[in-house]
Parts: C-alpha cells; structure tokens; sequence
C-alpha cells in the first residue's frame, strides 16, 4: 500500500499540541520512505511547551530525537541502509558549503531553520512517517528498543562535547547533575576510561546514578566542593561537566577544578539564561580552560552510534514513560514534570 499522507504532532502556541496531516513528500533518487517508532521528547521541545522558548517559533513540527525503520529507497540510494533496517537521525547537511567540507557539518550555511511550503517549522520528528535524505541517517542495532535507539542525537551532542573536553583515561570527572543529559555525559566519559563523580539533590536521580555503578554526592546532605576534594585527595577535579543550566552549578564548577589547568564544559543550556560572576584573574592564575559545546557533526554520530549500538552506555534507565501520537499532550505534561527522565512517543 502507498503511502500518501503523514500524521505529526505540533506546537500551535504555549501549552497546545495537536496532530495535523499533510501529503507526504516523494521520495526522492537519494532518500529514502521512514516509518517512526518512537520520538524522544527532548528539554527544547517540552521548554517550549512550557512557555520557556517561545523564539523558536510555531507552527512547530518538533521532534529530533526520533528511530524508525526503513521502508522505501530512491534509486540512487548508495549507502548499506536497506529497507527494514532500523534507523535513527542525524542533523542535515549540504556537502559543499565550506564548513560541511572542513568536517564541521553542524554549522553548515545552507541549512537553515525555515518554515516548510505549508508553514511548519521543525524537524517532523512526531510524525507516523517522514522523507528523508539517506546520508543524514545512522543505521543502528535492531535489538535495542526504539525508544533507546532515538537517543543517537542527544549522546551524540555528549561525544561532541567530550571530544573538546579532551577526556582521558584515570581523569576524574565530576558531572553536576544527574539527568538524562548528565547520566549520558557521566557513561559516556567513563566509556573514555575516566572515573566519574555525580553531584545531584533529587532523590530519584541520585537512586538512577547510583543504579549505574556511579559515585553520586546527595548536595543535600554535603557539602559537593568539599566532598569532591575528600574524594580526590586535596586535588579537586581535572574536569568538571557543567550538566544542569543554573547559576549555582556555574559557581560550584569554578571551586571543584584542580588548582592549575583545570576544564569546565558548559554542556547545558538554561532557560532564564544563568549568570557567570567569574574572576578572569582567577582564570588566568590558575589556567582554566571555559568551554562551551553545542549540537555535533557527522563523525560524532558514528562514535556515538558505536556506543550505543555496542551498549558502552545503557539508555534503558532513562526512559521514563511511553505514549501514544494521540495522547502527545499528556506526553509533553510528563516531560515537563521537574525530575523527570526522557518521555517517549510512540508512533
């Protein structure tokens, strides 16, 4: 049976999702037919929805942490991704502007965040079926769940960020908060063969942290700066993986590093913006090294597939709740709940 149309989810305003449909794209000679299976509601979608991102625009067909399996291909396909293989996505590129030909796909200039013919913005992630250029698909393991597979573009923007970091073996690293994208940050870092502190307030998460083999300080209980050195013998952290988009997180990163060549990686966003009240003297005496990471290129996504795929991180924890297209609503009110882990629609 041919398929001609295509249901997804979208943000009309603060607080609505709805379902719409329109005719489904042709498949063009270098893409290939998708049917979803599962999309990850990620922090920019339900902040968003909460009011939080109104920038971003509407009508908003979100959704780019999605896996699906092949159905159809165009004809001049000429990658290993057949029909019936499960895959997962990665960020579009052109190939041929200057940035996309020095390796560094994410910042391509002839891709932009424009609205479709038909007025939506987005990636179509919550979608039953999307068209989509092969190249910017990863092929992934058929054994893991598809709610785990769609966890490629967040573990990837983690390997992005660890590859500036500089992470190496027998480093200690300390991760401020424990969810999802910290848990992601802390196995990750540990899959480079560094030991990993976790300092987190919520029980729930500290219980998650722990369930994964990870040295977790209760903040509410101690003192984190102090506890980081009781673990370090005296010497603070080579690094610290600033997961959690807040001010206070910000201040604490400064006193947990080492005493010289210290690394902080500013991982998350936050929304009001946090402040930074940092002394450039003290990071000039002691050389710290301020480092900012954002979205990934096209050789993350290898690295973070062959960690996923390869099951050096485990996602299955961080899967909190599964939904139905129909009942997005709902999903985005879970995902929206403080504490929670990903929330994941299935369709």
């Amino acid at each position: 049976m041919e398929i001609k149309k295509m249901r997804f989810a979208v943000l009309t305003k603060k607080g609505n999702a709805e379902i719409h449909e329109r005719d489904l794209p042709e498949v063009g000679e270098g893409q290939v037919l998708v049917k979803h299976e599962a999309c990850n509601i990620c922090t920019t979608d339900y902040g968003q929805w909460m009011g939080l991102r109104e920038h971003q625009g509407y009508p908003m067909a979100g959704g780019h942490e999605w896996s699906g399996i092949v159905v159809k291909k165009g004809k001049n396909v000429l990658s290993d991704i057949g029909i019936g293989d499960r895959v997962a996505m990665t960020y579009s590129y052109c190939g041929q502007c200057d940035p996309c030909r020095k390796g560094i796909t994410s910042e391509c200039i002839n891709v932009k965040n424009e609205a479709t013919e038909d007025g939506y913005l987005g990636a179509f992630g919550y979608a039953d079926y999307s068209v989509r250029d092969a190249k910017v698909l990863m092929k992934m393991n058929p054994e893991l769940d598809a709610s785990e597979a769609a966890f490629l573009e967040p573990l990837t923007t983690v390997v992005k960020g660890l590859e500036k970091l500089r992470v190496k073996p027998f480093e200690t690293i300390v991760v401020i908060g424990a969810g999802t994208m910290g848990l992601l940050n802390a196995q990750a870092a540990r899959a480079h063969g560094a030991r990993v502190i976790i300092t987190e307030i919520m029980e729930k998460k500290i219980k998650a942290a722990e369930s994964l083999g990870f040295t977790v300080i209760n903040v509410s209980e101690k003192d984190p700066i102090k506890e980081v050195y009781n673990l370090t013998n005296g010497q603070g952290a080579d690094a610290v993986i600033i997961a959690v988009g807040n001010t206070k997180a910000n201040e604490q990163a400064m006193e947990m590093v080492k005493k010289f060549h210290g690394r902080i990686l500013y991982f998350a966003a936050g929304y009001p913006a946090p402040e930074m009240n940092v002394d450039s003297n003290i990071i000039h005496y002691k050389k710290i090294e301020l480092i900012g990471t954002y979205g990934a290129d096209m050789k993350d996504f290898f690295k973070a597939a062959k960690l996923l795929n390869e099951r050096f991180v485990d996602v299955s924890k961080l899967v909190e709740k599964k939904y139905k297209l129909e009942d997005i609503q709902e999903a985005y009110k879970a995902a929206s709940t403080p504490g929670s882990f990903r929330v994941s629609v299935l369709l």
